[in-house]
């Protein structure tokens, strides 16, 4: 039986080196890559060796560097930070503190494959804006040291200011790796949109071109941000009044971008079908004290639930009502797979599902029209939040467009470079119009800035989310019954922050002292830094494990000598438990319910060699 150690090591290239392997197994030897099996295998497909080969792109200082910092790989962690969100403990919205490039590097096991939709509104590098001062070496070190959690002096963001020289490489340094990650996160369904202005489009184009794919282009979409000059810019001979927001795809062929359709067919269709159609829930039963039995008397007759009984279209409140359709339409939407049966607390319930009308659609036109401007914008800001908090937010319904051409329920939409949180916004909003269960992920670097009630960005961020749900829960009041929806509306969100690993770093040793090297040696004994809490080391499991960070954790019960933590998600074929007691009893071993396909994950320590089999024989064991 094999233990598996837990250890903090995964990166996406992992992932895309076992793609490989499994087309060209040949050139791999020794778990490394024979790069001469290869170039034979590739053989005609190869273009002229060496590294003076001309090829086509767009070449910049750094870029080199910047590609191996995509796959470098993270040694920080994602903390809870208990108590900024909201309705913590049910919700799957995710808010996380920390610089963007280690958070996409953090995300990649739980989340690849799995974003439907990105927008990202980055430095548009004017040379007063500020440009991530990524450090090849140590980029988490750098982010450490300007949020206080490193003793020295550090500065991930620097002014770019043309005078500096490298004014275009800067800035390609800083997007090229966050797009390289980014694409790796996107489903084979999934769309990234990018908003940008003239100052940097003609080579965003190219790197998207590079990191995507060009086949992969979708579109160039232009929005008119001003209707007259800005005072600075009223003495030129021309102005811009516009901005884009470059479209592409992961994968184009199989991308699932919805045509432009009437608001008033799609609102409360929420269900999307096998065949690409809508749909929405209804009951079965007619709502209404006037439907009575009476009425419809062909329209009373029984239905059997899955659990065999018989249901009669009687109310919660125990009068006698009826059905909406007749049985012979109810038995012909079964075959469909248009019945469903819900379980309530009185019982199960019938519902049918009611097709959309079928609109067409048309496409998207990349002119995009009727949404607000920056001044607009900055209104609606203002009224959620204060005067002077932030300058020029996005306009929430130009990000609206966005997510209903690319998401629907239940997908997972992404902003990590969240700003003033201007998505997390749309998202909400976008729900409660379409009736969508959409999750956010946003990620802002806590970038200082000089405001009386706010530190950072990030906290403009979150307290703005917090006013918008509010807003929302308020509106909430006055809505009808929500009784014929599966789940309430998700108006909250957690937040996260970039930290250290809960690992101890480990340093090679160059000295020759047997004392010191047994010191390390003890150090990996106990792999945790001290003073590890327990909910800090949960979360970097999660992550470690590929479970996302809005998996369903529970405590078992039964256990009175160990707490025991189960861990449940959708995108995950397997329960994860972890129990992180110093020691772990023998009747804790005998009372788990584990399954051949679950994963337990404790600390080495906390086992004899006799429970590690027994464990190993039941489940897949992980150690720390």
């Amino acid at each position: 039986m094999a233990v598996d150690k837990l250890r903090p090591s995964f990166t996406f290239t992992e992932d895309r080196l076992a793609e490989l392997r499994a087309v060209v197994p040949e050139a791999f030897a020794d778990g490394a890559v024979n790069w001469e099996a290869l170039r034979d295998a590739l053989g005609a497909h190869l273009e002229d060796e060496g590294r003076d080969a001309e090829h086509f792109g767009l070449t910049w200082p750094g870029k080199r560097q910047a590609r191996r910092l995509a796959a470098q790989p993270s040694k920080g962690t994602l903390i809870p930070a208990a108590g900024e969100g909201v309705d913590e403990t049910t919700t799957r919205n995710l808010f996380i503190e920390g610089d963007n490039l280690e958070v996409l590097k953090l995300l990649q096991k739980s989340y690849a494959g799995r974003v439907k939709m990105i927008y990202i509104d980055p430095p548009y590098n004017t040379g007063n804006d500020f440009v991530y001062n990524d450090d090849f070496s140590e980029p988490l070190e750098s982010y450490l040291c300007i949020t206080g959690q490193s003793d020295d002096d550090g500065n991930p963001l620097m002014s770019n200011v043309k005078s500096a020289g490298r004014f275009h490489s800067n800035w390609l340094n800083m997007m090229y790796p966050r797009l390289l990650l980014a694409r790796q996160l996107l489903s084979s369904r999934g769309a990234i949109f990018v908003s940008i202005d003239d100052r940097e489009i003609h080579n965003l184009r190219v790197i998207m071109n590079e990191a995507f794919g060009e086949e992969n282009f979708i579109g160039n979409f232009i929005w008119q941000k001003m209707d007259s000059p800005s005072r600075n810019e009223a003495d030129r001979a021309v102005t811009d009044y516009h901005e884009y927001v470059l479209c592409y795809a992961k994968q184009k062929e199989t991308t699932g971008l919805k045509k432009k359709t009437r608001p008033d067919i799609i609102s409360g269709y929420k269900i999307e079908l096998s065949n690409g159609r809508l749909a929405r829930r209804r009951q079965l039963r007619k709502n209404g004290k006037s439907a009575r039995r009476t009425d419809r008397p062909t329209l009373w007759f029984p239905l059997t639930a899955p659990d065999g009984t018989l249901v009669y279209p009687y109310a919660p409140e125990g009068w006698e009502g009826r059905w909406v359709l007749s049985e012979e339409t109810w038995r012909e939407r079964e075959r469909d797979g248009l019945a469903e049966w819900i379980k309530r607390d009185y019982g199960w319930v019938p519902y049918y599902l009611e097709v959309a009308p079928n609109d067409p659609g048309s496409p998207w036109p990349t002119i995009i029209t009727e949404v607000d401007q920056n001044r607009q914008a900055s209104a609606k800001f203002t009224e959620l939040m204060e005067q002077g908090v932030f300058d020029n937010p996005k306009p929430i319904n130009l990000i609206q467009q966005f997510i209903r051409m690319a998401s629907a329920d239940e997908d997972v939409c992404m902003d990590f470079f969240a700003g003033s949180g201007s998505f997390a916004q749309a998202v909400l909003e976008c729900n409660r119009v379409d009736q969508g269960d959409r999750r956010f992920i946003c990620v802002q670097l806590p970038e200082a800035v000089d405001k009386p009630k706010f530190k950072t960005i990030s906290d403009i961020s979150k307290e703005r989310i917090r006013r918008a749900i509010k807003r929302l829960k308020v509106a909430s009041n006055d809505r009808l019954d929500l009784e014929d929806r599966d789940t309430l509306e998700d108006l909250g969100f957690r937040v996260y922050k970039l930290g250290r690993s809960n690992y101890k770093a480990w340093q090679d040793y160059q000295g020759g002292s047997v004392e010191e090297l047994e010191t390390l040696f003890d150090r990996i004994e106990t792999p945790l830094v001290e003073g590890w809490k327990r909910e800090n080391v949960l979360s970097e499991v999660l992550l470690l494990q590929g479970f996302p960070l809005d998996s369903v954790v529970a405590d078992e019960a039964g256990f009175k000598r160990n707490r025991i933590q189960r861990v449940e998600a959708d995108a995950v074929g397997h329960r994860l438990f972890v129990c992180l007691d110093e020691q772990i009893a023998d009747e804790t071993i005998e009372r788990l319910q584990l399954a051949a396909e679950d994963v337990f994950v404790c600390l080495d320590s906390a086992l004899t060699d006799e429970a590690k089999l027994r464990l190993g024989d039941r489940c897949t064991l992980r150690v720390i």
